[in-house]
């Protein structure tokens, strides 16, 4: 580099590429990024059908490998988990104001779809008690499921149709970062918000009342609990604190050691064997205690026809089952990664998705309404040490032979009993730990969670989903639209430059003023980093006049954290550098990315400012701007230097 003793390399412009191949490149990048189709290269045709049929039907591709000691643990695992299937598919269903039975058709049909299509070998398929509260909530303002059951039914099955259509053209056109706009922060809200409204309405049968309020907001279902005080059965609400204790009893006792974790998975079927037999030796139902009374027997018969594409309320269902499938594919997907990474293997998202769409549409054509994957009934599938969804199977198969032959057994299991089942398992969703952890690691998650809960409880499920999703799409916006600008020192013995802020023994270069801009630059926030680079010029222009120091005379922006830039961000550019002039300054660019450069060079910025501002590193940047400060004060006559003159 002419008489100085460094080097400054040249920052290289990418060559061109077409736009179909840059096309491509973007979409692949955007839809698929985990490269799906990596395994069918170089592969003889019939080797890409066998793979494509694998890749869609997942139970083809591990079947061959399966062995009976496999076996042996999926059949353990799968009865356990029906034990818990029967009690939680009847309690769900009464949450979502449905017949008993159509909970435990939902655990019938669906698990044997997702065994075959799905791509978890822990999760386990079954109803959601969060999903179904939301469906009641949102279908009962169209349809009183009290006065017209069968309009209620078919639009319940008709919604559970349209979630499944989405939850399979997210996973078909690989949309799922869709779900990705429901955080953690969101979640842990919106559960624990529903988790609550969903044991306040177990009020109703603990306290055996008859009439209920439709709402599900904090003051609407204690304003309906407290006015009908003389309406309390104690004999009810005795039985279902007795079962409350015992169900929370043997979680704490199954969460002390981890070996006793069948019990918590037997305490629901075990509460209904008792509360079955206590009210038929009691004649329980004759003192006040309402029991679930006659349910169908037989298998899922065929729905198709129920599907209301005709009804008037058809906007609702379409709009309930959208809402309803966002939240079962977060859940669903959120908890079969948590133990996909316990055992190390990877679940495919976009499978994910599919296998969810198919099982619910399918469901909806054998009387079967929303089912996903929920946390008790998976970890208890996990516990119980479940090797493939096998287990779905062998709980299916139960299911199935209790459909045939055991729901007659059911007449007399008192209400109260599936009340404290529902509340048992809610108040697991309640993660005040994860709140807490939030609080203290980032205040502004806590507000997202908090005011999901708070928007669930004091106004509806939908409000408060509106106020969790707005609100995380709100922090997006501003991460975009204000995106962090740093000053840079250099590092102490080292050519290392790093924030000032974050390192303090970092020291400021005399003369220079270097910033790094920590996001790509668009329109939406262009003016703001116009401005905001504006304000370090002079707020650095006055610390340097009043600690006495050189005064400034360069400007270098790293660009190394800038993704991309559009044409908002280099008009910015361009204005920037034409305010830095006006000032007498001197403006460097340094590390430019490769997209970045490539719209620099065509949209003539690069002449502009000059091929020689622009530098490979921070480092090599303020050594010329220090070669060229330097040689101006040893020439005092040279009013201007160019840059060049050094190259």
């Amino acid at each position: 580099m002419g008489n100085a003793d460094y080097e400054c390399h040249k920052v290289a412009v990418p060559p061109p590429k077409p736009f179909l191949q840059s096309l491509k490149s973007g979409v692949k990048e955007t839809f698929f990024p985990d490269d799906p189709f990596r395994q069918f290269k170089n592969q003889p045709p019939l080797k890409k059908v066998l793979l494509g049929i694998q890749y869609l039907v997942p139970i083809l591709e591990w079947a061959p490998r399966y062995t009976f000691q496999f076996f042996k643990a999926d059949l353990i695992a799968g009865i356990t988990i029906a034990s818990l299937a029967v009690p939680q598919g009847i309690s769900y269903a009464s949450l979502a104001n449905l017949p008993a039975t159509i909970g435990l058709y939902s655990s019938f049909v669906p698990p044997l779809l997702y065994a075959m299509l799905g791509s978890s070998r822990d999760l386990a398929v079954g109803t959601l008690a969060v999903a179904s509260l939301l469906m009641a909530s949102m279908l009962s303002k169209a349809v009183n499921p009290t006065e017209n059951p069968k309009a209620y039914l078919q639009l319940a099955l008709t919604a559970t149709f349209f979630a499944g259509v989405f939850q399979a053209s997210l996973g078909i056109f690989r949309l799922g970062f869709i779900v990705d706009f429901l955080s953690h922060a969101t979640i842990v809200g919106f559960m624990g918000g529903a988790a609550t409204i969903v044991c306040l309405q177990q009020l109703k049968g603990i306290f055996g009342l008859v009439h209920f309020t439709h709402e599900t907001d904090l003051v609407s279902v204690m304003r309906s609990v407290l006015s009908q005080t003389h309406k309390w059965r104690w004999e009810s609400a005795v039985l279902g604190f007795c079962f409350l204790c015992f169900l929370l009893l043997t979680r704490y006792f199954s969460k002390k050691k981890a070996a006793f974790f069948w019990i918590n998975a037997m305490a629901p079927l075990t509460s209904v064997i008792l509360g079955s037999v206590l009210a038929y030796f009691t004649h329980a139902e004759k003192h006040g205690v309402q029991v679930i009374g006659h349910l169908k027997q037989g298998l899922n018969p065929p729905s198709v026809s129920e599907l209301a594409f005709g009804s008037p309320h058809l906007l609702t269902a379409i709009k309930t089952g959208i809402i309803i499938g966002i939240i079962s594919l977060a859940e669903g997907i959120a908890v079969g990664r948590s133990f996909a990474m316990f055992k190390n293997y990877h679940i495919d998202g976009n499978k994910e998705m599919i296998a969810f769409g198919m099982m619910n549409i399918a469901g909806s054509c054998t009387s079967c309404y929303l089912t996903g994957g929920p946390f008790s009934r998976s970890a208890v599938n996990f516990n119980a040490g479940c090797k493939s969804a096998v287990s779905n199977i062998v709980m299916a198969t139960a299911v199935m032979f209790t459909l045939l032959f055991l729901t007659p057994l059911f007449y007399y299991t008192p209400l109260v009993v599936l009340s404290s089942i529902i509340i048992a398992a809610m108040l697991g969703l309640i993660d005040y730990e994860a709140a807490i952890h939030l609080w203290k690691l980032d205040k502004f998650d806590f507000i997202v969670c908090l005011g999901a809960y708070l928007g669930v409880v004091l106004g509806s499920i939908e409000i408060g989903l509106i106020i969790a999703v707005t609100v995380s799409l709100l922090r997006v916006l501003l991460s975009v639209a204000r995106p962090r600008t740093f000053a840079l020192g250099i590092i102490p013995n080292s050519g290392i430059y790093r924030s000032i802020d974050q390192y303090p023994n970092a020291s400021s270069v005399p003369g220079v003023l270097i910033l790094q801009i920590d996001a790509p630059i668009y329109f939406a926030n262009a003016n703001y980093l116009r401005e905001r680079i504006s304000r370090w010029i002079y707020e650095e222009e006055d610390r340097l006049k009043s600690s006495g120091e050189a005064s400034l005379h360069y400007v270098i922006l790293d660009m190394s954290a800038i993704g991309s830039i559009d044409t908002s961000g280099i008009s910015m550019l361009e204005e920037v550098k034409k305010n830095i002039d006006r000032k007498g300054l001197k403006l460097a660019l340094a590390n430019p990315r490769s997209e970045v450069i490539k719209k620099l060079d065509k949209s003539k910025f690069i002449e502009t400012i000059g091929q020689e501002w622009i530098y490979l590193t921070v480092e090599e940047a303020v050594a010329a701007c220090n070669f060229m400060l330097h040689t101006c004060k040893s020439n005092p006559n040279a009013v201007e230097y160019d840059a060049q003159d050094i190259v």
